[in-house]
């Protein structure tokens, strides 16, 4: 069974854990680069240079905070520098996949790094994961969420066009096999920032929280189990905490 370290950073500065992400993940990448220059001889006589590539399972909160991906239109952005500053929001162009999305207080911010090769080498199987263990989540709620066909993330209502509505927004980025950035669950988040973007660049679709859904204020701690325990059974892995390392 595979091992992946686990760290709640709790609410942190966008960029401080984005750095810490890439710090991260270029160590994993760097490790699988160097196994893959040792010569077949230098394997077989010192099986010990081949060095196991560790994953980690990232969760945190960031203080109000714009960010569009590779593939996203800075016009999804609807208020300016200014505006931004009025709202002590931020915003930074980022290195993931899909549009733009907001992150604040209130939400669970998803970062897995992981070495897909120690898993299953099939970005789409992944993304299904991911979206899988929130579904999960949701259903322990009494939410029955979904898919909607062609949108990643995970929706409510999602096969009714005047009730669709999006909970939760994912967005990653692989290299060599490994991966960074992943999801952000809305729980207890202010609302009210979606209205200043087009969230992930779908004009015709709402975005909730578990928090509306419920009607009441949720223990974000319990829904952070929630989720360790259906990413644990979903990727057939152990979490280890950060202090346990060792």
């Amino acid at each position: 069974m595979q091992k992946v370290i686990f760290i709640d950073l709790g609410l942190i500065d966008f960029k401080q854990a984005w750095d810490y992400q890439e710090k991260l993940f270029s160590e994993v990448v760097q490790i699988k680069t160097n196994n893959r220059s040792l010569s077949p001889a230098s394997k077989s006589n010192t099986p010990s240079a081949v060095l196991p590539t560790p994953s980690y399972l990232i969760f945190c909160g960031h203080p109000h905070v714009y960010t569009l991906g590779n593939s996203g239109n800075k016009e999804h952005l609807l208020i300016n520098e200014q505006e931004l500053e009025k709202k002590n929001a931020a915003y930074y162009k980022i290195n993931r996949g899909g549009d733009i999305t907001y992150h604040g207080p209130g939400q669970i911010v998803g970062y897995p790094i992981l070495d897909l090769d120690n898993f299953f080498t099939d970005i789409h199987k992944y993304l299904r994961f991911l979206e899988e263990l929130v579904i999960r989540t949701l259903a322990e709620y009494g939410i029955e969420a979904g898919r909607s066909k062609g949108e990643t993330g995970v929706w409510l209502d999602a096969a009714d066009p005047l009730k669709a509505r999006k909970i939760c927004a994912m967005g990653v980025r692989a290299s060599r096999w490994v991966t960074m950035h992943g999801f952000a669950f809305n729980i207890n988040t202010d609302l009210n920032y979606f209205g200043n973007i087009i969230p992930c660049g779908i004009i015709d679709k709402s975005v909730t929280s578990l928090d509306k859904e419920l009607g009441r204020k949720v223990d974000e701690e319990e829904v952070k189990q929630k989720l360790k325990k259906h990413f644990t059974s979903l990727f057939e892995c152990e979490l280890i905490n950060e202090k346990q390392q060792g």
